[in-house]
């Protein structure tokens, strides 16, 4: 019997025509390949998912956080602006200017050009309640006496 040199030793009934598209190694020296397990690949993919939802949902919160305090602060600030124009002052507030707000004895209020360490003995009101600056927006930045608190 003489041999074909270009004859394949090999099976050809047991070799696959393209084993690149087989689902699992060909050969010893291949690498392992192991079917997915889908209920894993999806339970990660939905903890990547929760995990970066809750952080956008934590920086939103964050966000409505410092809104809703400077919503209050201005409502605040709104307040307190209301009640100076309120008060009894006899002249025109100047925008950067500041003023001293005092409570008299019957219970209204005194914007004044007058500090209460300039008063001297003739302070003549039942207490100091705040020092304030005129803002350029017309509402009043307002420093509270820290004793009447």
């Amino acid at each position: 019997m003489s041999e074909d040199p270009f004859l394949n030793p090999i099976n050809p009934e047991k070799v696959a025509q393209n084993p690149g598209l087989l689902p699992y190694a060909h050969t010893a020296g291949s690498a392992v390949i192991k079917p997915g397990d889908m209920g894993k690949a999806k339970g990660r993919s939905v903890k990547a998912m929760r995990q970066q939802t809750d952080r956008q949902m934590n920086q939103l919160y964050e966000q409505m956080e410092v809104l809703a305090k400077q919503a209050k602060l201005l409502a605040e600030r709104k307040e307190i602006s209301e009640r100076i124009y309120d008060a009894a002052m006899g002249f025109e507030p100047i925008i950067s200017e500041t003023y001293y707000l005092y409570e008299k004895e019957n219970g209204t209020d005194l914007l004044s050009l007058v500090a209460p360490h300039e008063w001297g003995r003739s302070f003549k009101y039942s207490r100091f309640l705040a020092k304030v600056t005129l803002l350029a927006d017309h509402t009043w930045d307002v420093i509270y006496n820290q004793e009447n608190e």
